[in-house]
């Protein structure tokens, strides 16, 4: 499986590219898509950062190796109020099987969190569902993963949210939807 996204020197930097090979901008482009409708001149300083930001960097790219035995890993996390616009959260995964970064993404939540807990959750249960996706995926490559995806998650409350059903009490301002992850 060697699969680079390297350039040619001839090839020419197109922005959409470019994003998409380097997940550590991908999170600044979409908060700055956000105000494409009426942009300030805040936004024109936001993109002119990251463009100077893809023309420093537009040698490097995440580079596959061969490896036999890859197992697929997933990390999520979230930012709990993040927006100063609405209070919402952001969520964000990403996978790599092997060597590389191969998945990830990064959404503002539908609603608002109220607590980091439930922010860190909802990550949780996106990245849970694009674990099953994934899978599948794989094993129709003939890259079936025989044991279970660990999805590493820093939030203690989280991990124990989706170890243990018993904090109903706890837990019932959390809709069934995102319950899924148990």
């Amino acid at each position: 499986m060697d699969r680079g996204f390297r350039r040619s020197k001839s090839e020419p930097t197109l922005y959409i590219k470019s994003q998409a090979t380097q997940p550590d901008i991908m999170y600044a482009t979409s908060l700055l898509s956000r105000f494409m409708q009426s942009p300030s001149q805040i936004h024109f300083g936001a993109g002119k950062r990251i463009l100077r930001c893809l023309q420093k960097t537009k040698e490097f790219s995440i580079w596959y190796t061969i490896e036999t035995n890859s197992k697929l890993l997933g990390y999520t996390a979230s930012d709990w109020a993040g927006s100063a616009d609405d209070m919402k959260s952001t969520s964000g995964y990403a996978f790599s099987v092997g060597s590389g970064m191969f998945s990830w993404a990064s959404k503002k939540q539908a609603t608002v969190a109220q607590s980091t807990a439930k922010a860190e959750y909802v990550a949780a249960t996106k990245a849970t569902s694009q674990t099953i996706c994934l899978r599948r995926i794989l094993e129709d490559m003939g890259e079936k993963q025989d044991e279970p995806t660990k999805i590493n998650c820093d939030n203690k409350s989280t991990i124990a949210m989706a170890k243990n059903p018993v904090h109903h009490s706890r837990t019932k301002h959390i809709t069934i939807k995102y319950h899924f992850i148990r």
